[in-house]
């Protein structure tokens, strides 16, 4: 008797090329993915490129949240149960190519291959994992730690693989959106972080390992420093 042997279900494959209720879209930068409000009927994973996730309060103010580099997955919420709206908006930093996976595939393809239902679940555990990080960094970190650390992520340090020392154009404004405080603040700790050598800073930035310092130390690197929380303090 001939034993048969099932095809491999090849993840990579699969993430990689268009298919049954997937296809590859191509992005240019500021351009969206999905917009805050619209339906959530489709997850995305980031092939190449950076993009971030804001969002817009009823008055008016946007925020980022998080930034996406290739290999994460974009959307994820439209998997839930029931599919509602996003509840954030997912634009391209840089020119993007992303493989657009229609939920009802998603859905499928996780109930019946489980090498990328694990994929997808590592993803979301890591996701939350770094969503727990982000609030205990804004609960007990001082905005010049808070700024270091989201400079090295943006930089990809601890992932594997060779550090992107260069990372992508981003604004003070952002980048204070980010950390809560103000563009003011941010200002002066890049220029801090620029004199004690930690960054390259001329238009793009670039990060050196030696940033790390000021997330591993909790006191400040010269005496005339000023402590970040007491730019963070309200006035009275």
């Amino acid at each position: 008797m001939v034993e048969v042997i099932e095809p491999t279900f090849d993840v990579a494959a699969f993430l990689a090329k268009a298919g049954l209720g997937r296809r590859v879209i191509q992005l240019k930068p500021k351009q969206v993915f999905f917009a805050q409000g619209t339906p959530a009927d489709s997850v995305f994973y980031l092939q190449k490129g950076r993009a971030k996730l804001t969002v817009v309060s009823k008055a008016g103010k946007e925020a980022t949240i998080t930034l996406l580099s290739a290999g994460d997955f974009i959307g994820e919420e439209s998997i839930a149960a029931v599919a509602g709206l996003r509840m954030a908006t997912a634009t391209a930093t840089i020119a993007c190519t992303a493989l657009k996976i229609k939920r009802e595939e998603m859905i499928r393809v996780m109930h019946e291959e489980h090498s990328f239902s694990d994929l997808f679940l590592a993803f979301l555990l890591a996701r939350s994992m770094r969503t727990q990080a982000d609030l205990v960094d804004q609960l007990f970190n001082s905005s010049e730690k808070r700024l270091a650390r989201i400079l090295l992520l943006m930089a990809e340090f601890g992932q594997p693989g060779i550090p992107e020392t260069l990372i992508p154009e981003i604004t003070q404004e952002t980048l204070a959106d980010m950390i809560g405080t103000t563009r003011s603040r941010v200002s002066f700790f890049m220029n801090r972080f620029r004199k004690l050598g930690f960054i390259e800073y001329n238009g793009r930035i670039r990060v050196h390992k030696s940033l790390l310092n000021v997330v591993l130390h909790d006191r400040p690197f010269d005496d005339n420093a000023v402590s970040a929380s007491l730019f963070d303090a309200p006035q009275s």
